[in-house]
């Protein structure tokens, strides 16, 4: 690592709108204290966020570089200029864990190449709770993402999630655009075999926060209302 730059601090956030310091460990606010350039998806709840982590941070101070699906890769190359310039720099996620299901790996991967030290910080990550409240295999596991939209490929996505999990004894993970969560349930109790057990974590962290695994069959008897509430679906077959 060139000692002559600035570290880039991975800074995990909440999963919801509670207070930050009831999931963020106190090491968050006091490396947030000593941080002003940032990399976020979106400024403005960046600079809420970063502002109920620390409201005595004078926010004229901040500067910010927008990562999201309109940044053009030749502005990236730039975005650790900061860091170069001997400055600690913060990537931070819009929930959970920059890198993690998170365009900021693009971030990660250049501080690597540019020698630059990667310091990442303990934190909320949906995927991980998930898992080890589901009750399925740790040992093993894969996230996949997100699933298609075509009714078809959706179902062969399920049923292919379904058999690797049977074949390799390995958990698979996937999420669901939020608005789309109540028909998944209708999907997978339609694609998957009876006794395969699927288990959805909802509002991870938060006071409504949902976690039930049961087999599909089960599923079918159960009522739940997922809509527009961020979740994650586990499938295991036995």
């Amino acid at each position: 690592m060139n000692s002559n730059f600035g570290k880039l601090y991975l800074i995990p956030t909440r999963l919801g709108d509670n207070p930050p310091l009831e999931v963020l460990p106190i090491s968050v606010k006091k490396v947030i204290e000593t941080i002003d350039d940032y990399i976020v998806e979106n400024e403005k709840t960046a600079r809420r966020f970063i502002k109920k982590i620390d409201s005595r941070k004078q926010q004229s101070t901040l500067k910010f570089k927008v990562l999201n699906k309109y940044t053009q890769p030749e502005e990236v190359q730039h975005f650790l200029n900061a860091c170069k310039d001997g400055k600690p720099m913060g990537l931070l996620s819009e929930a959970g864990c920059p890198g993690i299901a998170d365009p900021g790996a693009d971030i990660v991967k250049l501080a690597h190449e540019n020698n630059i030290q990667v310091v990442p910080l303990v934190g909320p990550s949906s995927i991980v709770l998930a898992l080890m409240s589901s009750g399925m295999n740790g040992q093993s596991f894969a996230f996949n993402g997100y699933i298609p939209i075509d009714k078809s490929e959706r179902k062969a996505t399920l049923k292919k999630m379904e058999r690797l999990s049977f074949e390799k004894n390995q958990t698979q993970l996937f999420i669901e655009t939020p608005y789309r969560n109540n028909k998944i349930i209708e999907d997978f109790c339609n694609a998957l075999h009876p006794e395969t057990r699927v288990c959805i974590a909802c509002d991870i962290t938060l006071p409504s926060e949902f976690i039930k695994t049961l087999t599909v069959k089960e599923w079918k008897h159960t009522k739940v209302d997922l809509h527009k509430r961020p979740a994650i679906f586990v499938i295991h077959k036995d």
